[in-house]
């Protein structure tokens, strides 16, 4: 089912049926969630003039991704990049996408998402693992640091292997905060109570989606950068792109 091999210089797993390729992440412990410190970094960017619009519904809603908190994460594979439209349709033959304008784009599936996450041998990623694969060892608005990210983060189409390289993070990810990615937790704004571990909270309702700026592209001035933030987390509406979630193969698989 797997074939261990070396993408852009990094260790990886592929899914031999699917192509998807797969990185390992590292077990350990993180804090989760808007710390002061990645607040007062964007009263920080909006001090500069470094905001179009208002960061007042920003603020307002922080409370829906604190109280931050330590959680214990344990090893996992997550797909590199959100799943193609050409990998959706590994699975999905007869699936269009109304919003990526190649097969090599991520998709945003709507109708078409339940029979998708049917059909997939894996699982989504909960919102620990998905926000600790994001920062990839660091405690800044992105990865890159706590400065504002610009239209130049967005990677919504892995076409171009060199491009998608560039953009990984540490952890080997590329793509992470682009597209609005669904997780397995159900929405409940704010942490409070939330487990220490990477479980799921269960329940009835919407899911958390992560991530996003890319889908609002061309920018308009609203600042939808603030989507690209590790941190930031809403309840999904709309369409969405599926970054899946795998146990770690054994090394006779």
């Amino acid at each position: 089912m797997w074939i261990e091999e070396v993408v852009a210089g990094r260790p990886a797993w592929r899914h031999v049926a699917s192509g998807v390729v797969f990185r390992a992440m590292p077990g350990g412990t993180f804090r989760m969630g808007l710390s002061e410190a990645e607040l007062e970094a964007v009263r920080a960017i909006e001090r500069s003039g470094g905001v179009e619009d208002t960061l007042e519904p920003f603020l307002a809603g922080a409370g829906d991704a604190q109280p931050t908190r330590e959680v214990r994460i344990e090893p996992f594979l997550i797909a590199r990049h959100p799943l193609t439209v050409a990998q959706v349709r590994h699975w999905l033959p007869e699936y269009e996408d109304d919003y990526a304008g190649a097969d090599s784009g991520a998709a945003r599936l709507e109708g078409d998402l339940d029979d998708l996450l049917e059909a997939l041998p894996f699982r989504l990623p909960s919102e620990a693992e998905w926000e600790y694969a994001a920062r990839a060892g660091t405690m800044t608005l992105t990865f890159r640091g706590d400065g504002k990210p610009g239209e130049d983060q967005l990677l919504d189409d892995f076409g171009d292997e060199e491009r998608t390289a560039a953009a990984e993070n540490a952890f080997g990810l590329a793509g992470m905060g682009s597209v609005s990615e669904i997780c397995a937790d159900v929405w409940i704004p704010g942490f409070a109570g939330a487990p220490a571990d990477a479980r799921p909270r269960d329940g009835d309702g919407s899911r958390v989606v992560r991530g996003g700026a890319a889908d609002l592209y061309p920018w308009q001035g609203c600042d939808e950068w603030l989507l690209l933030l590790a941190a930031a987390r809403y309840e999904h509406i709309q369409f969405t792109g599926v970054r899946p979630v795998a146990p770690l193969p054994s090394t006779e698989s």
